[in-house]
């Protein structure tokens, strides 16, 4: 065993708690080891090597995380935050922050190396640049990015597991197609997990002169919202032509990637059974959607026959969207990160996507009402009318997009896409509760409205 795996797991307990993008804070940890390492760098001031970290939990199976640990006499002052400890007679520190790690992934990649099982691999016709350092943006959430210049950027992804990720393999197939609605896959770093392959990074094209749609979106709503006489259409920020824009680039990316990987059916049933079985594990964790169990049942019972499907997107929301000069672009083609991959590598009704999409309209609003600071009751209902009106009229504009580009009107299907919004709207109130409580409320809301919509189409007696 090497010093590095000897002496960092007794670091990580308190390196990872101080970690956004690790999401167990708060499990029942049973250990932490250095699964497996590979030196990238073995002599000179500075150390570097690629880690795999197998963090064992009381509830439930092992999972693995990724760190590019670097070592250094002397850490640069910029480093202090990024320590994670003491490893015999240097310090270890994520060196993700670090220009002189971040400049050898970029030659290493462009070079094409090998380091026992991890491989640097450069995409076909594709001209990295000569040399760059990185520079590591934003807030780190899920995943670590770091920019080189304005053409490039590198994501390290965290939490690795066995298997192809769908974000690496998704992109290689939209570029096979000559996609125009993702960044351009420039290359990516892959290793083994268990004997299996895994994805451990990816460098893309940089859209860097582009928005974000959540931020976007969010931008509209304060502007309605600081306009009390005015409608949604008649305020200067009104996102609805950019939603029905993004429609479009969804039904596009839809048609790419079934024209890549093919399409199939899948049995209703059995996506019926895979939904019941999220709203069991949610229901017998979160009390308060016992009292919605029965109607969203109703809701996932009329599903029947066969359903079209093919690869997704499989997390889609505003988030995942960026505009730029020249249109929109979807990212991050991960999935969920809670769902095991086998599951996020299959094939899936494009509605899932378009369901994520709508549910994401409903955040972007209500949530602005939650966070604002009402005088009385009054204000708070005025805000909400005018919250529905903004929801409304963005999922509308993203429908018609999206009819308009595929020729299939996704609210045809109502079915369908009312019980993918369901599930989405469970899967939410599962990760509000445990990490933002006063906002489960937002889909809580939602589970009401689209089960009040299944009650009205079943018995048109019920008044609107």
């Amino acid at each position: 065993m090497t010093v590095l795996a000897e002496e960092l797991p007794a670091h990580l307990p308190e390196y990872l708690a101080r970690q956004r993008w690790f999401p167990a804070k708060g499990r029942p940890v049973s250990g932490i080891a250095v699964a497996t390492e590979q030196s990238l760098i073995d002599d000179g001031a500075l150390l570097l090597d690629l880690c795999l970290l197998r963090v064992g939990f009381a509830d439930g199976p092992a999972e693995f995380f990724q760190v590019l640990v670097g070592r250094r006499h002397e850490p640069a002052s910029e480093l202090e935050h990024a320590t994670i400890g003491a490893v015999g007679d240097r310090i270890a520190f994520d060196a993700m922050w670090d220009h002189e790690a971040t400049a050898f992934l970029l030659t290493a990649l462009r070079e094409g190396r090998t380091y026992g099982d991890v491989r640097f691999v450069p995409e076909p016709g594709v001209e990295l640049p000569a040399k760059g350092v990185g520079r590591l943006l934003g807030v780190e959430q899920s995943n670590t990015s770091v920019a080189y210049g304005e053409k490039s950027i590198f994501k390290l992804f965290r939490k690795v597991s066995p298997g192809l990720n769908p974000d690496l393999e998704l992109h290689r197939a939209l570029r096979s197609v000559g996609s125009n609605e993702v960044a351009s896959l420039q290359g990516a770093v892959e290793g083994l997990l268990e004997g299996e392959p895994a994805t451990l990074g990816m460098l893309q094209d940089f859209a860097s002169n582009s928005a974000e749609g959540w931020a976007m979106a969010l931008t509209s709503v304060r502007d309605l919202f600081a306009e009390a006489d005015l409608y949604a259409d008649e305020v200067g920020g009104d996102f609805a032509a950019e939603s029905r824009r993004l429609g479009e680039t969804v039904a596009v990316a839809h048609r790419e990637l079934a024209q890549a990987l093919g399409t199939g059916v899948r049995p209703a049933d059995e996506l019926r059974a895979q939904l019941e079985t999220r709203l069991d594990a949610v229901v017998s964790q979160v009390p308060e959607l016992a009292p919605h169990e029965k109607g969203i049942r109703a809701v996932y019972a009329r599903l029947t026959g066969d359903i079209a499907v093919q690869r997704v997107h499989g997390d889609l929301h505003l988030g995942q969207t960026l505009r730029t000069p020249k249109g929109w672009l979807l990212i991050d083609f991960e999935g969920e990160p809670a769902t095991p991959l086998p599951e996020r590598r299959r094939m899936d009704s494009p509605l899932r996507d378009v369901a994520g999409m709508l549910r994401s309209f409903d955040y972007a609003v209500y949530h602005q009402v939650i966070l604002d600071e009402h005088t009385d009751e009054n204000e708070e209902q005025q805000l909400l009318r005018r919250a529905d009106e903004w929801a409304i009229r963005n999922r509308s504009a993203f429908c018609d997009g999206y009819a308009f580009a595929s020729g299939a009107d996704p609210r045809a299907q109502a079915a369908v896409l009312r019980a993918y919004e369901l599930d989405k709207a469970v899967y939410e109130v599962i990760y509000e509760t445990r990490s933002r409580p006063t906002w489960a409320v937002i889909p809580l809301s939602s589970i009401t409205r689209l089960v009040a919509e299944e009650e009205r189409e079943s018995d048109p007696q019920i008044s609107l």
